[in-house]
């Protein structure tokens, strides 16, 4: 009979006791059994020597980089995918699954990995059974839509991606609406609420658009951006504290007033993609500043002991807003960069890993701690800062 190297010996040994994921989770729990640690020793993965404990100390000292945070957490994010729907399993919802399909083209390009494009190509053919070209009754949803394919065509140049995103922002630029606030797209269709964040996703979609299109269609894209950006500046949605409060009241139509509504962390996200991808357009100089104003603000004002907080993590939909600002914060970061905001964006993004973790990396809704529970929505918002935290090292 053949003898078998040690090594491989202990190999085929850790291969029948634990799967893949198991064997992660062991390398952070090394030092609990002797035993395994000695297995671990003879394969190199661990130092041998000292106690137990201590080795166990050292092991979970250091955390995996940010690149490899993002990894684990993708990988959880898509247990919950639904492969026959393109969507992810409940309490995420419609709009949740477009900034899934944006934390992993973002996740693609940050990690110059091809694994996810495929789930992105099932989605933009499954999720069209629920609603043909993205389009529903409410017009922040296709916004968010119009991105999520918009960041596919960048990872993947596929120009059908592209397409939909301007078929998308047909349909929005329907809602265009002067009579009510003197401008502004509808948040809902029939007309209902001229709020923040669906006038912030048309901004930015017709901004993108602009960037990524020629000729005549480039022109008109703008023509919309700066039309957009105007009417918003001057609707009081913007208050004195450089925060975008939620939108604006219409008692009276012609003297639209801000609501003075909740500053969710989102609206001060979105705004800062749109007047990005603005600046890249026209090159106006009043505009990064702009961004870097409510960016300062929402630091300043919207955390706690330098994490990001929403007064309330309830429901389906505020789980997914920090992740949107940290997000767009990383687009301000890459054309005006900030050590400010790179600082911000690690001490998040370390909060999580720490603070909000919970089994096989999984994300809840508090960045600051304890973890509370998990989904797709949760996930995915925790992964859009550790994708930024990751991009901008």
């Amino acid at each position: 009979m053949v003898k078998k190297p040690i090594g491989q010996i202990a190999f085929l040994m850790l291969h029948r006791m634990f799967s893949q994921s198991g064997f992660l989770v062991l390398q952070r729990t090394v030092g609990q059994t002797p035993l395994l640690c000695g297995l671990l020793c003879i394969l190199g993965v661990t130092a041998c020597g000292g106690s137990s404990a201590s080795s166990s100390a050292s092991t979970a000292s250091v955390p995996p980089s940010y690149s490899q945070q993002a990894t684990y957490g993708v990988q959880t994010l898509q247990q919950w995918y639904v492969q026959s729907s393109g969507l992810y399993a409940a309490p995420a919802g419609w709009w949740n699954a477009a900034n899934a399909m944006t934390v992993l083209a973002n996740y693609s390009r940050v990690a110059a990995s091809a694994q996810y494009l495929p789930a992105i190509a099932n989605t933009f053919t499954q999720a069209q059974t629920a609603h043909p070209n993205f389009l529903n009754s409410y017009d922040d949803d296709e916004g968010w839509w119009a991105l999520a394919w918009i960041d596919s065509y960048d990872v993947t140049a596929n120009p059908a991606y592209l397409t939909m995103a301007e078929t998308i922002f047909a349909d929005i630029s329907t809602e265009w609406d002067t009579t009510t606030c003197g401008g502004g797209v509808w948040w809902k269709k029939p007309a209902d609420y001229k709020n923040a964040i669906a006038n912030e996703l048309f901004l930015a979609v017709a901004a993108s658009l602009a960037n990524r299109t020629t000729g005549t269609a480039s022109a008109s894209y703008l023509a919309w951006a700066q039309k957009e950006w105007a009417w918003f500046k001057a609707s009081g949605m913007i208050n004195s504290q450089n925060l975008v409060n939620d939108g604006l009241t219409s008692t009276n139509p012609t003297a639209c007033v801000n609501n003075g509504r909740t500053t969710w962390t989102y609206n001060q996200g979105v705004i800062l993609g749109g007047l990005v991808e603005l600046y890249k357009a026209d090159q106006d100089p009043t505009l990064l500043p702009q961004a870097e104003s409510i960016a300062n603000a929402a630091i300043a004002d919207l955390t706690i002991n330098g994490i990001l907080v929403d007064p309330s993590v309830s429901g389906g939909d505020a789980p997914q807003f920090k992740g949107v600002f940290v997000r767009n914060l990383m687009a301000l970061y890459a054309a005006a960069p900030n050590p400010q905001f790179k600082t911000f964006v690690d001490a998040n993004a370390n909060s999580i890993w720490t603070n909000d973790q919970g089994p096989t990396y999984q994300f809840g809704a508090l960045w600051q701690g304890p973890f509370d529970s998990a989904d797709a929505a949760r996930q995915t918002s925790a992964l859009d800062t550790l994708v930024a935290t990751a991009s901008m090292q």
